[in-house]
């Protein structure tokens, strides 16, 4: 369900209209003019469970909204989850006895704090091959540290939220980004910043590779024009590499990217183009459909540097992502978030956190 309201004690109505007894997963896109810790107040006085996340843009089928909010029924529920001060690693994932069953887990993190990997490993750790995972990062394009994410203990930064569901899903994860040269080793890395590839300054190998490939030159201030279009791919030997996108770089020639890396890393500099997206977002809604039966709602989860770099064309994406779906299931309610970094288990089950991909979930 689409809200377009911005007045909170309509929208609490909206959403227990909506979600009845069952919980509330909430999308709000980061220029709706909303107050959110009146929004959880008002929340918890009519007794609704709820978990959300401010992102720069939401989904609701065809349409990628800059204003509004978006919310999907939380069925089955089991409990809600919110880890906080991600940033110190200092916490622990809550034990939870799963039954017969399949189960799925839904997690927004803030995705401009550090140690995201480490909270997917504890997650891993804990839950193991138990559920399927599902997510993304939130937080603004701004790229401005700030709260992003709520339930109803409050509003947070430097924070993840989840929920555990007894509810089936079926997941494809695709991003289209091919292999231009590699693989590298990153020797050393400290969170999400690299700081040598081969033993070297990371900036100078990946400007000699880029500028080759692309005809283009770097200059002080288009580093990101484009990086954009030349990601990082974590070599992986059970499927796609994991992406990672190269955000900045420092005074010392070191590349920032949103997520991190570690040391020894192996990985490839990637690219593509408009076609080679598109493509992969519909490959990735037709492996969601391999083995689903009977899916009641798609949450799309895309990432905002997509939309940066298909720019018009994103259309055309979100367009092969619910055409695709619609031509199986044409009732199938389809939603979600343009985010900071995706989260899926895929494959034989592991937990990856994702940047420049497509996620699509179908629950049952």
């Amino acid at each position: 369900m689409l809200i377009t309201s911005n007045t909170s004690k309509e929208i609490v109505l909206d959403i227990k209209d909506h979600v009845g007894a069952h919980g509330a997963l909430i999308a709000v896109a980061e220029h709706t003019e909303l107050d959110i810790p009146a929004l959880v107040d008002d929340l918890n006085e009519i007794g609704v469970t709820f978990m959300g996340g401010i992102f720069p843009k939401v989904i609701h089928n065809n349409q990628v909204i800059e204003k509004g909010i978006v919310i999907n029924t939380l069925q089955n529920l089991e409990k809600i989850c919110l880890i906080k001060e991600l940033s110190s690693t200092n916490y622990t994932i809550p034990k939870f006895e799963f039954q017969d069953g399949s189960y799925s887990i839904i997690t927004y993190v803030d995705g401009l704090t550090s140690n995201i990997s480490h909270y997917m490993s504890k997650l891993y750790e804990n839950y193991g091959m138990q559920t399927n995972y599902f997510g993304g990062g939130a937080g603004s394009l701004s790229l401005q540290q700030k709260p992003c994410v709520f339930t109803n203990e409050g509003f947070f930064e430097d924070a993840a939220v989840y929920s555990i569901v007894k509810m089936s899903s079926h997941i494809g994860v695709k991003h289209g980004w091919s292999k231009v040269d590699g693989p590298y080793i990153v020797t050393k890395a400290d969170g999400d910043v690299i700081q040598e590839i081969n033993w070297q300054n990371p900036f100078e190998i990946y400007k000699t590779v880029v500028e080759k490939h692309s005809n283009k030159k770097f200059s002080d201030d288009n580093f990101f024009d484009i990086a954009k279009g030349y990601p990082f791919g974590i070599v992986k030997n059970d499927g796609e590499c994991i992406v990672r996108d190269p955000l900045m770089t420092n005074e010392k020639g070191e590349i920032i990217c949103i997520a991190e890396l570690e040391d020894n890393a192996l990985v490839d500099i990637l690219n593509g183009d408009n076609n080679s997206l598109i493509k992969a977002a519909e490959q990735a809604a037709q492996e969601s459909l391999l083995h689903a039966s009977k899916p009641r709602k798609a949450i799309i989860i895309d990432c905002i540097s997509r939309v940066l770099f298909l720019e018009t064309d994103f259309d055309k994406e979100l367009r092969s992502i619910t055409g695709t779906l619609k031509e199986k299931y044409p009732h199938i309610s389809i939603s979600g978030a343009l985010t900071l970094g995706e989260i899926s288990s895929y494959g034989e089950g592991f937990l990856e956190f994702y940047n420049k991909t497509v996620v699509i979930g179908l629950f049952e």
